[in-house]
């Protein structure tokens, strides 16, 4: 089967600068992976160049067999979704106006959603178990729950490859467990590629199935979890962060910094 997601020596960077230079790596569908790397190391970049909001300087970006460069606004909306880290706060929309604009890049212009539309849109705030929030105000909600809506919205744009850079930046110690919990359980019965910017390793090591580990703008390790031992993992996280430590607890690891 085909990735979902192809990296091909991929470049991208700002006028003539390159942040991120020959990167490659696939994403199958039902893979959900964990970027990983300091502050710097490209990661936002590289979500930005994959989805065609920034252009790149070499190589190419596949969804399917599709060249994403290749691909109207609209279009591209059909194969990636892409959450960023800040998003434009929606004042005076409900929160189920907020998740039918997932359906954008599906309408002509001037077309409103249908009635089938607006149950699809229930139906996703359903699977991220917040359907009591569809008519409140987007703007009064917590961070976590503005996060649960805006993975609802990209959970009904329907895309095959979803991109997420940190989103859980805003949230508690609770509610980043239940937002990448949830990540997990879409990514995986939904059979999307996922691939997600994470600062905290330990949330990666308990959620993804796979870490990428970008320095300087270039993948330096690529580990499936279920196939790497503690050397591995180790390795992995100590090119990027230094001295780490692995301790084991309930068959999966956490990380601590040996400074």
């Amino acid at each position: 089967m085909s990735p979902l997601l192809s990296l091909r020596e991929l470049s991208a960077g700002y006028g003539k600068t390159s942040v991120i230079r020959g990167v490659s790596f696939s994403v199958s569908a039902g893979e959900f992976c964990a970027l990983l790397g300091l502050n710097g190391s490209g990661k936002t970049t590289l979500l930005k160049a994959a989805c065609g909001l920034l252009p790149a300087q070499g190589g190419r970006c596949l969804a399917g067999e599709l060249d994403i460069s290749r691909l109207g606004e609209k279009k591209r909306a059909r194969y990636i979704s892409y959450i960023p880290q800040r998003y434009s706060d929606l004042t005076g929309v409900t929160v189920t106006d907020a998740v039918l604009m997932g359906l954008n890049a599906r309408l002509n212009a001037l077309e409103s959603p249908s009635a089938a539309g607006k149950a699809l849109a229930l139906a996703a705030l359903e699977k991220m178990e917040i359907p009591r929030l569809a008519g409140e105000d987007f703007s009064r909600l917590s961070e976590g729950q503005k996060q649960m809506a805006i993975l609802s919205r990209a959970l009904l744009q329907d895309a095959p490859v979803m991109l997420m850079d940190e989103p859980d930046s805003a949230l508690d110690f609770l509610n980043k467990n239940r937002v990448l919990e949830r990540i997990r359980r879409l990514i995986h019965t939904e059979g999307k590629a996922g691939l997600i910017t994470l600062h905290d390793p330990n949330l990666a090591l308990a959620y993804c199935d796979r870490l990428i580990a970008l320095h300087e703008g270039g993948v330096i390790s690529d580990i499936t979890l279920v196939e790497a031992g503690k050397p591995d993992i180790q390795s992995c996280l100590s090119a990027i962060y230094g001295d780490v430590e692995l301790i084991e607890h309930n068959g999966k690891y956490i990380a601590v910094y040996g400074g």
